[in-house]
């Protein structure tokens, strides 16, 4: 009778941490509190990230946001991540993945996934910027659109409010031109891009659901 109960209690065990596991990987979790930038830094031109409404704004001289929080201990490989975004008319951002701290500058590891309906700049939102650019305007300034970016084993997607605009497979071994070199799939943090001071740019519910490795 012990035995019994000693096995049926070691497979309900083995169950609920299964399902534990399961649930971790299935849902979203929230990179961003809606009240502060805790879990987040930056190095120079710090000013130019504020609090809004439950917004971080992305608006002054260049600067990067680096989440590095406890989530995932701030290193992804495998995830998908969401935000909605709002951009204003003439402005640049990007939302970096599989990136690093960097005091200033543009950030050297990782990839960029662009943010801009109508800067100067050709490149539109949701090009995986540099590898697979994208022309067309998918979402209008001044509204809401989700971004979101999927990373599995050497595989990138980006889709606009559920429209897939990039579906970009790294190459095996690959190797990229001078200044370029940190644009490769690895593991790394997200990072939100202030561009110039005459950019502004909203981000709200950034989440992120860490995948298998």
């Amino acid at each position: 009778m012990r035995k019994s109960i000693y096995w049926c209690s070691l497979i309900a065990c083995l169950l609920l941490c299964n399902a534990v596991r399961t649930s971790s990987q299935d849902r979203w979790i929230s990179l961003f509190d809606g009240k502060s930038l805790a879990g987040w830094k930056v190095g120079e031109n710090a000013g130019t990230f504020t609090i809004e409404n439950g917004m971080i704004v992305a608006h002054g001289p260049t600067a990067h946001l680096f989440y590095d929080g406890e989530v995932h201990q701030h290193n992804f490989k495998n995830f998908e991540f969401k935000a909605d975004v709002m951009t204003t008319p003439g402005s640049n951002s990007g939302i970096y993945f599989h990136t690093a701290y960097q005091e200033g500058g543009w950030p050297k590891k990782g990839y960029e996934a662009q943010v801009n309906n109508s800067h100067t700049d050709w490149r539109r939102t949701g090009s995986l910027y540099a590898i697979q650019d994208i022309k067309d305007v998918f979402v209008k300034d001044n509204e809401w659109f989700t971004e979101y970016i999927r990373v599995e084993g050497k595989r990138i997607i980006i889709k606009l409010n559920d429209k897939t605009v990039v579906d970009y497979t790294e190459p095996v071994n690959v190797k990229r031109e001078a200044g370029n070199e940190g644009r490769v799939l690895s593991s790394g943090t997200f990072a939100l891009q202030g561009h110039d001071p005459n950019s502004k740019i909203y981000f709200k519910n950034i989440l992120v659901k860490p995948l298998p490795d």
